[in-house]
C-alpha cells in the first residue's frame, strides 16, 4: 500500500509547488518547462549532497525574478544563465565557510541589518511591473494588451481570490492560493475571450523542452551575483522551518554546509539547461506540516514528476496562453509580500533603527537600490539591487558599532 501511497504524496508535492514555479519563468521570459525540469533535477541534486535526509522541495526562486527579466531583456538568455551559474557558486563560497568557521559566521557577515534592505529592494523593484501588468500593459508599460477595465476587472479577481484563500482557505487549499488566483484569473479571461489557444493546437505532446547553455559575460555575473544574498539567507529560514516541523536539527544533521551545497549546486545545474535559480519552497513545507510527510523520498516521487510534466509540450503551450491582467493581479501581491519579509526581518532581530550604524545601512541601500543610483565601473554599471547588496554589506563592514 505505501509504495502507491508515497508516489501520490509526491505528486501532491508538485501541486502545492506549481503556481509559483512555473510563474517565475512566465515572468522572467523563460520556458516553464525547463524550469519543471530543473526544479525536478536540483531537488534531486540536492537529495543527493544532503544524502536524502531533509523533506524539502527546491524550485524556482522568486528573489531572481527582477535580475532575470532585466539580463534576459539586456544580454539575452544564455549570458543571463551564466550570472545565475556564478549565484549558485556563491552558496558554494558561504558552504565553504561555514564548513570552516561553524553556522555563525553567516550572521557576522550578513546580519539581518543587510540582509533586510536587499530584499525589500527586490521586492520594491518590481512594483511598477506588476502595476503595468495588472492594467493589461506590457511589463516596461510601453504597450496596451489587453482593455484596462477588462483588465483591472480580471487582474483584481485574480488578486482578491489570492487573498482570500490565503486568509481563509482551510487544509490543502490553503497552501495553493497563488494556483487558486490563476484558475480564477484565466477562467474570467475566458469568459471575455482574451485567450488565445493556437500555441496549445499547434504543440506536440512529446518536445524536449527549450534548454539553454550558459555563455560567459562578466556584466551579467557582476550584476546578479550579488542577489544571492538574500536567498541564501532565507536558505537558512527554510531549514530552520523543516527542521521544526519535522522535528530535527537538519542545520546539524547532514548540517548547514551540505544542505547550502546542495542549493548552490540545484541553482547551478538549473542554469546549465536554461532554468531559474532553486531555492527551498515553504509552500512545500507547509504542506510537509500540514500531511506529517516526512519521508524525503516523497520528495523524490515529486521530482521524478516534475521532469516527466517538462516533457510534454502543451504543458509550456498552454502555460504561454495565461493572459497578463492574471499574472499582474498576482504579481501586485506577490512583490509587495516580498518587500514585507525584508520588513519582517528587521523587526524579528530586533534591530534597532534609532542606532545611527543601523538607519544608515538601511536607508542608503534603500535608495541606492529604488532611487536610481549607479557607479559605473568600466566593464559594467553597478546599480539596483546589486548596488543595495554591495552597499549595506560594506557599511556594515566599514561603520563602526559605537560611537
Amino acid at each position: 500500500m505505501n509504495s502507491i501511497v508515497t508516489p501520490l504524496l509526491g505528486l501532491q508535492m508538485l501541486f502545492v509547488a506549481f503556481g509559483a514555479l512555473v510563474l517565475v519563468p512566465i515572468l522572467t521570459g523563460l520556458d516553464p518547462n525547463v524550469a519543471l525540469f530543473t526544479a525536478g533535477i536540483g531537488t534531486l541534486v540536492f537529495q543527493l549532497v544532503t544524502k536524502r535526509q531533509v523533506p524539502v522541495f527546491l524550485a524556482s526562486s522568486f528573489a531572481f525574478i527582477a535580475p532575470i527579466s532585466y539580463g534576459v531583456a539586456t544580454w539575452g538568455i544564455a549570458s543571463t544563465m551564466s550570472g545565475l551559474a556564478a549565484a549558485g557558486l556563491f552558496y558554494l563560497l558561504l558552504s565553504a565557510l561555514v564548513a570552516w568557521q561553524g553556522n555563525q559566521i553567516i550572521h557576522r557577515i550578513l546580519p539581518p541589518v543587510v540582509v533586510a534592505p536587499v530584499i525589500m529592494v527586490i521586492g520594491l523593484n518590481l512594483a511598477p511591473v506588476g502595476v503595468n501588468m495588472a492594467l493589461g500593459k506590457t511589463g516596461d508599460g510601453a504597450m496596451q494588451l489587453v482593455d484596462a477595465n477588462t483588465a483591472l476587472l480580471i487582474s483584481l479577481s485574480s488578486l482578491a481570490v489570492t487573498v482570500l484563500v490565503s486568509l481563509f482557505g482551510k487544509g490543502l487549499f490553503k497552501l495553493v492560493p497563488i494556483l487558486a488566483g490563476l484558475i480564477v484569473g484565466y477562467v474570467l479571461s475566458l469568459t471575455f475571450g482574451i485567450v488565445n489557444f493556437d500555441a496549445v493546437a499547434s504543440a506536440t505532446w512529446f518536445a524536449l523542452p527549450n534548454f539553454t547553455f550558459p555563455q560567459f559575460h562578466w556584466e551579467a555575473i557582476l550584476f546578479i551575483l550579488p542577489i544571492a544574498i538574500a536567498p541564501a539567507v532565507e536558505h537558512i529560514g527554510d531549514i530552520t522551518a523543516i527542521s521544526q516541523v519535522a522535528g530535527k536539527d537538519y542545520l546539524e544533521k547532514p548540517g548547514l554546509k551540505r544542505t547550502l551545497m546542495g542549493d548552490g549546486l540545484a541553482t547551478s545545474v538549473a542554469s546549465f539547461f536554461g532554468g531559474p535559480p532553486n531555492t527551498t519552497y515553504s509552500e512545500v513545507t507547509g504542506a510537509v506540516a500540514l500531511t506529517k510527510s516526512f519521508n524525503p523520498v516523497i520528495m523524490t516521487w515529486a521530482a521524478i514528476f516534475a521532469i516527466a510534466l517538462s516533457f510534454v509540450g502543451k504543458t509550456g503551450a498552454l502555460l504561454s496562453t495565461i493572459p497578463v491582467p492574471v499574472m499582474g493581479g498576482i504579481m501586485v501581491l506577490l512583490f509587495g509580500a516580498i518587500a514585507v519579509v525584508g520588513l519582517k526581518t528587521l523587526i524579528n532581530a530586533q534591530v534597532d533603527l534609532g542606532k545611527t550604524k543601523n538607519m544608515t545601512i538601511v536607508a542608503v541601500a534603500l535608495v541606492f537600490g529604488l532611487g536610481g543610483m549607479q557607479f559605473d565601473m568600466g566593464i559594467f554599471q553597478l546599480k539596483g539591487i546589486a548596488l543595495a547588496a554591495v552597499s549595506a554589506i560594506l557599511l556594515n563592514l566599514l561603520l563602526p558599532s559605537k560611537r
